[in-house]
C-alpha cells in the first residue's frame, strides 16, 4: 500500500495546538504497516477520554475539549483517522473502507492497550468509534454519542429507491457545496439516503475538495479566525494527500446490500444489551445527525434510563462551536458515574 505522510512543518505554529505527537504502526492489511498519529494530554494516571473525529476534519477539532477535560483531571487521548491529520495517507481509492478503518483502528486500540474508556465520538468518529466498543466492550467504562450514528440501511428498500442513488451518482453533475447544504437541509426523512448522495458524490467527485471550507461552513456558535480555519487544511498540502477525504462518504452503509451493513447490525446486537452508561450529546441544529440520537435512546437500555442534554447552537462539528459545553457535559458524566 503506497502512503502519503504529511510533513511535519504543515503541522508548526497551529493555534491552540502544541501538543506532541504520538504514533503507532499497525498492520495495513497488504502485508505493511501504516502510521497513525494521536495526541496523549493530561494526567497519566487519569480516566482516559477518548476522542474521536470525523470527515473530514481531524484531531485539532478537539482542541477545546483537551483544554477543558485535562483541566478536570481527566487524561485524554484524540487520534487521527487514517487518511487525516497526522496519521498516514493510503493514496488509492480502494486502500479506504469501511472495514479498513475499524480494522486499523482495532488493531491502534489494542496496541495502546487503553482500559476504563470513556469514548466521544461524532460523525465517523461515532461510524467507526461504536464499531471499536462493539469488538472491545471489556475496554470501555462510557459511550458518549455526538452528532453521530451507527447506519443500517433499511432492509425493505425497493430495487427502485436503490437505482434512483446509483444513477444520480453514476451520471448526474457534480452538484456545488451549495446544493450539497440545501440537499442535506431539506432532506425526506423516508428517503435519507437520496439527500446523502450529494455529500457522497460532491465529494468523490471534487478532486481538491476544499476542507476547511467544509468544516467552517459547518460549523455554528463561534467564529473561527482566518488561521484556525487554515489549520484543517494543514494536513492536506495537495490534492494528492486528500483521497480518504473523498472516498470515505460513499462507504457509509445507505444502500441496501452495502458493505458493512452485517458488520454495524452485528454492533447494534452489543449495544441492544449494554449494561454500561451511555449518552448522547447531540447539537439541536446540525440536519446531518437530525433525529439520530433517537434511536440511541430507543434501543440502547442505559440510554433509555436518563436524560440526555441538547446543545443549542455548535453546529454539526459541536466540537469547534459548543467545545467547552460539551466538554464539561463529559466531563460531569464521568465524574457521576
Amino acid at each position: 500500500m503506497e502512503c502519503l505522510r504529511t510533513p511535519d512543518a504543515c503541522f508548526e505554529n497551529l493555534p491552540g495546538w502544541d501538543y506532541a505527537p504520538h504514533y503507532t504502526e499497525v498492520p495495513d492489511g497488504e502485508g505493511g504497516s501504516i502510521r497513525i498519529h494521536h495526541v496523549d494530554e493530561g494526567p497519566s494516571d487519569g480516566e482516559v477520554v477518548l476522542c474521536m473525529h470525523g470527515q473530514p476534519s481531524w484531531s485539532y477539532l478537539y482542541r477545546h475539549m483537551i483544554q477543558a477535560l485535562t483541566g478536570r483531571g481527566l487524561r485524554v487521548i484524540a487520534p487521527d483517522l487514517v487518511g487525516y491529520g497526522r496519521s498516514d495517507k493510503p493514496s488509492r481509492r480502494e486502500d479506504y473502507s469501511y472495514q479498513r478503518q475499524v480494522d486499523w483502528m482495532n488493531a491502534w486500540l489494542v496496541q495502546n492497550d487503553l482500559r476504563g474508556v470513556t469514548f466521544v465520538g461524532q460523525d465517523w468518529g461515532g461510524l467507526i468509534g461504536l464499531r471499536l466498543i462493539a469488538e472491545n466492550s471489556d475496554c470501555f467504562a462510557r459511550v458518549v454519542v455526538a452528532n453521530t450514528g451507527l447506519p443500517v440501511p433499511d432492509a425493505a428498500m425497493s430495487d427502485e429507491r436503490i437505482a434512483r442513488v446509483k444513477n444520480y451518482r453514476d451520471n448526474d453533475p457534480t452538484p456545488t457545496f451549495p446544493e450539497v447544504v440545501q440537499a442535506i437541509s431539506k432532506a425526506d426523512p423516508s428517503l435519507p439516503e437520496a439527500s446523502f448522495a450529494y455529500w457522497q458524490k460532491w465529494c468523490w467527485e471534487t478532486e481538491d475538495l476544499p476542507v476547511s471550507t467544509v468544516v467552517g461552513g459547518m460549523v455554528d456558535g463561534r467564529v473561527m479566525t482566518s488561521e484556525e480555519v487554515a489549520a484543517y487544511d494543514a494536513p492536506f498540502p495537495d490534492a494528492s494527500f486528500k483521497m480518504g477525504c473523498r472516498a470515505m462518504p460513499s462507504h457509509v452503509p445507505t444502500l441496501r446490500g452495502d458493505p458493512s451493513t452485517a458488520a454495524n447490525e452485528a454492533a447494534w446486537k452489543v449495544f441492544d444489551g449494554w449494561d454500561k452508561p451511555f449518552l448522547c450529546a447531540f447539537s439541536d441544529n446540525d440536519p446531518v445527525s437530525a433525529g439520530g440520537d433517537k434511536i440511541f435512546i430507543r434501543r440502547v437500555p442505559t440510554a433509555r434510563e436518563r436524560s440526555h442534554p441538547r446543545i443549542t447552537g455548535g453546529g454539526h462539528f459541536l466540537q469547534e462551536g459548543r467545545g467547552v459545553e460539551l466538554a464539561k457535559i463529559v466531563a460531569d458524566f464521568v465524574m457521576e458515574s
